[in-house]
């Protein structure tokens, strides 16, 4: 079963897409903002992450920077995931290495789409 790590401030945001995450067969952890998240990749490797881009103090664009300088987790497919769908954000987040680009609310089926494009199901 592959790993995924959601990181979003935002609880009930988290909770629901690692909800999704296990009906479709993953094992999801839940980091509710940035300094919950480093911590967890200080010292784990997930197999996937989910990354909301608008998070207090530091941004999803930080976390995704970290990412891929960081070797242990360059490699490691990000999909961000946000409510913000303007072309501008899509095209830095594809720049700064994501996978995909989820707009929020996730649904099921376009998760479903983005995890088999990036060969993960």
């Amino acid at each position: 079963m592959k790993n995924a790590l959601v990181i979003d401030d935002n609880r009930q945001t988290a909770d629901a897409l690692c909800t999704i995450l296990k009906i479709l067969g993953f094992k999801p952890r839940a980091a509710y903002g940035p300094g919950p998240a480093m911590a967890i990749l200080t010292t784990e490797v997930p197999d996937m992450v989910f990354l909301d881009i608008n998070m207090p103090g530091v941004t999803g664009f930080e976390i995704l920077s970290y990412l891929r300088r960081e070797p242990r987790l360059a490699t490691v497919p990000v999909f961000v995931v946000t409510s913000d769908d303007q072309p501008q954000t899509r095209q830095r987040a594809m720049d700064g290495g994501a996978s995909e680009v989820i707009i929020k609310p996730v649904m099921a089926d376009v998760l479903e789409v983005a995890l088999k494009t990036a060969n993960l199901m």
